[in-house]
């Protein structure tokens, strides 16, 4: 295996369970980007900014606090990268010696498609499985060299938030972190490319957050190209283009570059083993087999999903079909996310734009907003909406949830719809009340009263007992 993140731990992980002898290479620290720059820290700190976003909100459930104490910035990132450290731990490289993976700490080089030579020491093996995940993507803009952006590779060093924050991106990472430094008191101005933020989101869903977001204080600037960077008497200086082609300039205190990502493939020599690459990363068949049959790539190197959770999904596949003659295919019908915004944000599948594009007009469209069910008017989190999107047999295409806890109730539609049951069969399936759950049992019913409705059994026994009336 080469590389200690999440697809190359679970890969190792598999492997060595299986018996097989196994080695792994990593040429930082094991963990990988979400456990040390990403996922783990990020969501450390959107929580500490979201208690005290709740903090300034106890009057909405009957609280008088007065004004929340300032913010000890210092104490704020020093608990993330304490997270990190606890997360951490079951990473270290003494519990993957003690499960049998031999470990190999340095810059590996594929030789052919059989060896790799780690900092002059050559290791050979039968199969090899390329999980070397990806980095930020730090755009060709004049001048960016000159100034000191943060990456999210970066960004949890610091001390204390900034007074001012320039956010170069609208999408998750950068709506994240973006909400979250609002949230602690910092002015932050994003700035987006694209007409909207999270442009892969369903656009009914996306307008709803981009103006809870607004509210907030965020100032978005969507349909704005950046010309240049600079550093002036403001701190960062940046020359910017909106969609009319008006030109202007703003500055900051620190400026995040959250513009995507590229696959960590540079120093690995692969030609050498006969892999095709490009900048989007290592190819590979359904099989996550590259253009070297014995070599697979598993992970952000590979995409076409960059999230923790897919590549754990490509990892197990790798692995077996490393070490087993019994192949199995990676299925991406059933891809799922979730941006962790306040309120979260949660994606699976197609959105309604996707699907009417590809199905016309025969889909079925479901919605319910949180502030029908009564769970979210007991909490006071009455923001928000459900949207399941089915075909004409009820079967979910899409599901989209914006609000509270979205991460843990997309589930409950991904399994049926991994599974293929209809979108109304979860209406005869008992659910807690009162729960945010309703969110997505309430418009599961409006599908099955909807599928009652244009049952022809039903329309013509609707006709017999009114005739008979």
């Amino acid at each position: 295996m080469i590389g200690g993140g999440a697809a190359g731990l679970v890969a190792s992980k598999f492997a060595a369970g299986v018996g097989k002898k196994v080695a792994l290479i990593e040429r930082e620290r094991l963990g990988g980007e979400c456990t040390l720059y990403g996922c783990v820290p990020s969501k450390a700190l959107i929580r500490t900014a979201r208690v005290l976003n709740q903090m300034k909100r106890a009057h909405e459930v009957g609280l008088n606090m007065g004004e929340p104490p300032p913010v000890a910035g210092e104490a704020v990132f020093a608990r993330a990268r304490k997270v990190v450290e606890r997360v951490y731990e079951e990473h270290r490289p003494e519990a993957l010696v003690g499960l049998g993976i031999h470990l190999v700490f340095g810059s590996p080089r594929f030789r052919d498609n059989h060896r790799v030579e780690v900092d002059g020491r050559m290791l050979s093996a039968a199969s090899f499985i390329v999980c070397t995940g990806s980095s930020p993507l730090v755009p060709p803009i004049g001048g960016i060299e000159t100034v000191p952006y943060l990456t999210n590779r970066t960004l949890f060093d610091m001390e204390r938030p900034p007074r001012s924050l320039i956010v170069l991106g609208g999408g998750p990472i950068g709506i994240e972190m973006a909400q979250a430094f609002t949230y602690l008191g910092v002015r932050v101005i994003v700035l987006e490319a694209a007409d909207r933020i999270l442009p892969k989101e369903d656009r009914e869903l996306c307008d709803l957050l981009a103006g809870r977001l607004a509210a907030t204080g965020m100032e978005i600037l969507t349909g704005t190209r950046v010309s240049r960077f600079g550093n002036g008497d403001g701190g960062i200086e940046v020359a910017v283009e909106d969609a009319a082609g008006q030109r202007g300039s703003l500055s900051g205190d620190a400026l995040l570059v959250a513009t995507g990502r590229k696959a960590n493939v540079d120093s690995l020599d692969l030609d050498a083993a006969g892999v095709a690459y490009s900048p989007e990363g290592i190819g590979t068949d359904r099989l996550l087999t590259t253009t070297a049959g014995n070599i697979y790539a598993a992970g952000d190197v590979t995409g076409p999903y960059r999230f923790s959770h897919m590549a754990e999904y490509q990892a197990r596949i790798a692995a077996q079909n490393a070490l087993f003659p019994y192949r199995r295919s990676a299925d991406y019908r059933h891809y799922l996310w979730c941006t962790f915004t306040d309120p979260e944000f949660a994606h699976a599948g197609l959105t309604e734009d996707e699907a009417r594009e590809r199905y016309g007009n025969s889909i079925r469209v479901y919605r319910w907003r949180y502030g029908d069910i009564d769970r979210a008017k007991t909490d006071a989190d009455e923001f928000g909406m459900a949207k399941f999107i089915c075909d004409r047999s009820y079967r979910i295409l899409g599901a989209h949830i914006l609000g509270t806890r979205a991460g843990e109730l997309i589930h409950e539609a991904q399994i049926i719809k991994t599974l293929g049951v209809p979108f109304h069969k979860l209406d005869s399936v008992i659910h807690a009340y009162p729960t945010f759950s309703d969110v997505v049992r309430q418009p599961s019913k409006a599908s099955h009263i909807d599928r009652l409705r244009n049952s022809l059994l039903v329309r013509l026994a609707g006709r017999v007992f009114a005739g008979r009336r």
